[in-house]
Order: C-alpha cells, then sequence, then structure tokens
C-alpha cells in the first residue's frame, strides 16, 4: 500500500486567546525534526468572535491544516463546532484535539490520557489505591474526574470553595464521585493515596496554605497538573512530609501525543530530551 506520509506535507495548528504562552509548537516541532517528517505546527490566536470561522475553514480545508489543537478559551466552543466529537469528549463537553477525516472535523480530548500516562511513567502503580482527592471543580478537573473514574479508582473526592460547582461534576461523572467543601480535607484525607491539585493555587511559585499530607495511605502519591514552577509549593510540601510527588509538565507532554500522531501518521515519544527541551524553555521565559 502507498504511504502517503512520504509524499504529502502535513501541517497543523494550536488555536486559543492568547496562544503566546503555548508550549506545543515547541512539543511537536521536536517530534517533527527527530521523525524527519515534512510539516509544521504553527500557533494562532484566534478571538471568541472569529472562532467560528476559524472552525469552518478547517472543515473545508481552506485553511491548509489537517488538524490541530484547541486550548483556552475554545474547549467547549470546538466541541460543539466539531462534526464527530467522541464519546469521551461528549461526557466532558469540552474537546482539545481536531482532524480532518471524510469532509468532517472529528474531535476527541486527550487531557485525561495525557494526565493517566504522566502517572504511568513516573508513579507506576498509582492507580492500585481506592480514593482520589481532587482540589477544584473548574474546567481543569473535568478530564481528570474522567481518566481516574476510568482507571477504577473507587471513590473520588472533589473539594472546591464552592460545593454546588462539585455537585455539578458528582452528577455528570457518576456515583464515584463525591462533592465535598474545602473544610473536608483533613476528613478525606486519611487513607487516600492520591491527591491531585487542578487548581492555580501555587502557580508561578505563590504560596499556598498548609496541607498536612500525613494522613495518607503508605505509598500516596501528590500530583499537581500546574508545571509552573516545576515544583509547586503544593508539591514541595508533600515531598518534604515524604511522599511521592509527580509535576505536571508530564501532563503536557503525553496529551500532545495522540493528536500527533493522527496528524503526522508516526507514534511520537515523550523522552527525557523533550522534557528538557521545555524546561529549558520555561527557565528562559522566567
Amino acid at each position: 500500500m502507498h504511504d502517503s506520509r512520504e509524499t504529502f506535507v502535513n501541517h497543523a495548528f494550536v488555536a486559543g486567546y492568547p496562544v503566546k504562552h503555548s508550549r506545543s509548537p515547541l512539543i511537536h516541532g521536536y517530534w517533527l525534526d527527530k521523525l524527519g517528517i515534512p510539516g509544521s505546527y504553527r500557533a494562532h490566536e484566534v478571538t471568541p468572535e472569529a472562532f467560528a470561522d476559524f472552525m469552518k475553514a478547517v472543515k473545508s480545508g481552506e485553511s491548509g491544516y489537517c488538524g490541530g489543537n484547541v486550548t483556552i478559551p475554545h474547549k467547549e466552543a470546538a466541541f460543539a463546532l466539531a462534526d464527530r466529537p467522541d464519546e469521551l469528549s461528549r461526557e466532558l463537553g469540552a474537546v482539545n484535539t481536531l482532524w480532518r477525516e471524510g469532509g468532517m472535523v472529528h474531535a476527541t480530548n486527550t487531557d485525561g490520557r495525557g494526565f493517566t500516562a504522566n502517572l504511568d511513567e513516573r508513579a507506576p502503580g498509582w492507580d492500585r489505591c481506592d480514593t482520589a482527592i481532587i482540589l477544584g471543580a473548574g474546567g481543569a478537573s473535568r478530564a481528570v474526574i474522567q481518566a481516574v473514574r476510568d482507571r477504577g479508582i473507587k471513590t473520588i473526592h472533589v473539594l472546591n470553595r464552592t460545593v454546588g460547582r462539585a455537585q455539578e461534576l458528582a452528577d455528570r461523572f457518576g456515583p464515584r464521585v463525591h462533592a465535598q467543601p474545602l473544610e473536608a480535607l483533613p476528613e478525606v484525607m486519611s487513607g487516600a493515596g492520591l491527591f491531585i491539585n487542578t487548581t492555580s493555587l501555587g502557580m508561578d511559585g505563590a504560596s499556598v496554605p498548609d496541607i498536612d499530607f500525613t494522613p495518607m495511605a503508605s505509598g500516596a502519591v501528590v500530583t499537581d497538573i500546574v508545571y509552573i514552577p516545576l515544583k509547586t509549593p503544593i508539591l514541595h510540601q508533600a515531598e518534604i512530609q515524604g511522599l511521592r510527588i509527580v509535576d505536571g509538565l508530564g501532563m503536557l507532554l503525553h496529551q500532545a501525543a495522540p493528536g500527533f500522531a493522527k496528524w503526522f501518521g508516526r507514534q511520537p515519544v515523550v523522552d527525557a530530551a523533550l522534557r528538557q527541551r521545555i524546561i529549558d524553555d520555561m527557565e528562559r521565559r522566567q
């Protein structure tokens, strides 16, 4: 069978507003170079008002793109405008990865896969616990809740300042998910095997309240989807208290891989050199 990858050049994008902070072009550019694939991956700043027209151009082929990523604030709009969102993204109501196929725009959400792949790589066995705690009930928590639930964690406590928002997620993701106020943290921490911060707490090194992780189960893992700084204040606290920690950078790297495979026809590898490339860029920007 003829392999079209040898003949045609594919182009992909990331669309957001703003988008200049995105490191996706660095990630995909690394893989394109490493695998010797002719193609490109470009950032597009698209306002919410212009996003429907952008999607129309992608669908028609007028944009010249075979697919791409969408980031804040377009994930829900992209879901609504895609022709074929998959089952996973229909439950989430948001997508981050698009591709053209058969004259239609297909869509999925790879954030959850990126989250679990990062834990699989850096804390193998994390999913053998029974109870997880998820701090935050914003948009970033949805894919994490879904992914943790789908890996078989029996009890998932979602803590949020506004309990009503946490309850909306419990209603969406089923009976294993329990909405809790922030004040319930000491109670639910007892015996838990996984703690996940999905809020902006500690972003850019901002201070966070003291958290006592010692009631957690032996071998428990604490992770943070924030990756600037790489070791957030929450991770620093957990490490001092003797827990295994996993930073959020791997989630960013691993969520990118399924899209690359769709657009460019090769499965990329998240390796140490790619991770270091992003860390170097973070340090330059700081």
